[in-house]
């Protein structure tokens, strides 16, 4: 039974609190502890795509424990909670990818459509690898073939974002 203690007003928007905060910092830990596994010696770049990855990046990448590099990404393919179905990358032009280890870190994957139109933009690039993290992964909404190197949970279709604000 849902009680007000788990509903999140934000706007005109009402969420329910789908994931604990102590269960969101356990998986992110546990990503963080294969990132580390795999990258602590390549100095590897995260793309943060905002604005919805910021938390999650954060907490990441205070579980990595190495060095790295790291730059947002302004990406838009959504209206409210809606996805337009067109993408919008505006990346920073001081970025240098090519030869780098691409770590992409995203809120969400729902349709895909978003990492889907970045990822040929980063290949072009030439860098040495692209690996991809999300905190929250919905494989049945996908309409792209995607290899996410670290899902952290995987929801269903009908859930949408909103979790952080449980923090």
């Amino acid at each position: 039974m849902v009680t007000n203690k788990d509903l999140i007003q934000v706007g005109d928007l009402t969420f329910i609190k789908y994931i604990d905060a102590q269960d969101i910092g356990d998986k992110t830990a546990e990503i963080g502890d294969s990132i580390r596994e795999d990258f602590h010696d390549k100095f590897p770049m995260l793309l943060v795509i905002l604005n919805g990855a910021f938390m999650y990046a954060a907490d990441l990448i205070r579980e990595l424990n190495f060095p790295c590099e790291i730059y947002f990404i302004d990406i838009k393919s959504y209206e409210g909670t809606e996805s337009t179905g067109t993408v919008k990358i505006n990346m920073p032009s001081d970025i240098h990818i090519k030869g780098r280890h691409i770590i992409i870190v995203e809120d969400i994957i729902d349709t895909g459509n978003t990492i889907a139109a970045l990822l040929p933009e980063l290949q072009n690039m030439e860098p040495a690898s692209i690996h991809l993290s999300a905190i929250l992964v919905k494989p049945e909404a996908h309409k792209h073939d995607l290899k996410i190197d670290y899902p952290g949970f995987i929801i269903p279709k009908k859930i949408c974002g909103g979790i952080w604000t449980g923090l």
